[in-house]
């Protein structure tokens, strides 16, 4: 597991983060509904390359929870700029995923952070997105979050292993379906996923282009969440080079494939 034993405080609110390694920056963004342990075997890694600097966003994880704040996605660039002038970063490499995708997305072409390379793999980016049950939960935010403990138990696992291709074991199902049990954590669950919406990404979506940096595009070919095709055209708009496929991987390449995102990351940013 990574040790997240470090806190910066954004908005009076606390996010726990961590780091790994010597050498160049290189900053993790986890996705949803996940958290910086999404990353626990491939940031050992690339650590022997960088410095590994990872955090849980806003809601998510270890870092704040409370009840009644904002988790959407309006916010974590915000906080992501505000760990740049924190960490005293300027163009470090950057490996995102899913909504750390959006996250990194929106970061730098609002907030004007500048990368040294982007890594972006399976990205909530394009329009549209979001599932049914995305916008069940958004209608019925207080019944879900009010579900008994084994029903939400049982919801959380299914949801959590539709975003692999390859069967989840049983220690990674535990490590993703901690931090949302218990009264807190099963309200967050809710809440985070009650304030998706598809406007901080249409927000953005205008303005891509090729970024002034080294950009690589992976995408799981088995991806249920987010097709193929919206890899393809992320490559598109963002990249001077294709899409990466990943074979026989889903949604959550972090586990289908870990072997793939570390060599990605080596041969881009070695």
């Amino acid at each position: 597991m990574l040790v997240l034993d470090q806190r910066h405080m954004f908005d009076g609110r606390e996010v726990a983060w961590g780091r790994l390694g010597e050498g160049p920056p290189l900053v993790l963004i986890h996705g949803t509904p996940f958290s910086s342990q999404v990353w626990r075997r491939i940031a050992p890694l690339l650590a022997r390359r960088w410095t590994v600097l990872f955090f849980d966003l806003l809601g998510y994880g270890a870092s704040d929870m409370s009840e009644g704040r904002d988790v959407s996605l309006g916010v974590q660039n915000r906080l992501l700029a505000s760990l740049f002038e924190a960490w005293g970063l300027t163009r470090p490499d950057v490996l995102c995923h899913d909504f750390g995708g959006a996250t990194a997305l929106r970061a730098y072409f609002l907030d004007g952070l500048r990368y040294g390379s982007l890594t972006i793999f399976d990205a909530v980016a394009l329009a549209p997105w979001g599932s049914p049950f995305v916008a069940h939960v958004r209608r019925h935010e207080a019944a879900f979050a009010g579900l008994p403990g084994y029903a939400h138990e049982a919801l959380l696992r299914a949801y959590i292993q539709g975003a692999a291709h390859h069967p989840l074991t049983e220690e990674a199902l535990r490590v993703y379906t901690a931090p949302w049990q218990g009264t807190v954590g099963q309200a967050a669950f809710y809440r985070q996923i009650a304030q998706m919406d598809q406007r901080y990404t249409d927000e953005v979506e205008g303005l891509y282009r090729p970024l002034d940096c080294p950009v690589t595009v992976l995408w799981g070919e088995e991806d249920a969440w987010i097709p193929l095709e919206k890899g393809e055209e992320l490559a598109r708009l963002i990249a001077t080079e294709p899409l990466v496929r990943v074979p026989v991987a889903g949604h959550l390449v972090q586990e289908d494939a870990p072997e793939a995102i570390v060599a990605a990351m080596l041969l881009r940013c070695g």
